[in-house]
């Protein structure tokens, strides 16, 4: 049984205004004449500029994230991470101390930190494991040195005093690799994508 092939519309030229029928969806001129009579009109040469642009730009990006090193993957895994614990907290208060961000306000111009209860230092193999980190304000977790006997307190109300018992014990060590980094990247973009669109 043959099968009848669907004509091709027809469409008018952009340049010469005569009728052709394109090869490609997306084909505005009828000809190669016609294509750079096209190109040379003020407004194209704007969108072929634009997109020889953003081509550069993505090719830039590319280039810079193959000369990354593992430090700087962690770097912004980190950030990334933490952005994720503020948002995934914002309706709670301080972890350490119960302040809400109007009491911060004055002091401390709203701004939050994550901070961990053991701290990366200590217990670098915690420092993405979200039991161990919560939304806290500056003054506790920088001038006071995250304030670690009164997390410890609201941390046992906040997530239970086995999963506490948990935390404060031993741990496995962690090397990442900088794959691991990436798909932890994605992770907590895909998370705060979501956390921002169900505040929004």
């Amino acid at each position: 049984m043959r099968v009848a092939l669907k004509e091709v519309k027809q469409k008018t030229c952009k340049a010469c205004g005569g009728k052709f029928r394109p090869s490609l969806s997306t084909q505005k001129a009828c000809g190669v004449k016609c294509a750079l009579e096209l190109a040379k009109k003020p407004e194209n040469q704007q969108v072929a500029r634009k997109a020889i642009a953003q081509r550069d730009r993505r090719e830039i990006q590319v280039r810079k994230e193959k000369l990354k090193s593992r430090s700087e993957h962690m770097r912004e895994a980190q950030a990334l991470f933490n952005e994720l614990i503020r948002l995934r907290d914002a309706s709670q208060p301080c972890i350490s101390c119960d302040s809400l961000p109007s009491d911060h306000d004055l002091i401390t111009g709203s701004r939050w930190d994550a901070g961990h209860y053991r701290s990366v230092g200590a217990c670098p193999e915690l420092r993405f494991e979200p039991l161990n980190v919560h939304r806290q304000c500056v003054k506790c977790n920088r001038n006071l040195s995250g304030n670690a006997v009164e997390y410890r307190i609201r941390l046992v109300r906040r997530i239970g005093a086995d999963k506490v018992d948990w935390l404060e014990g031993p741990h496995q060590a962690r090397k990442y690799t900088i794959e691991d980094l990436k798909a932890l990247k994605t992770e907590c973009r895909a998370k705060i994508k979501q956390l921002k669109e169900q505040a929004a």
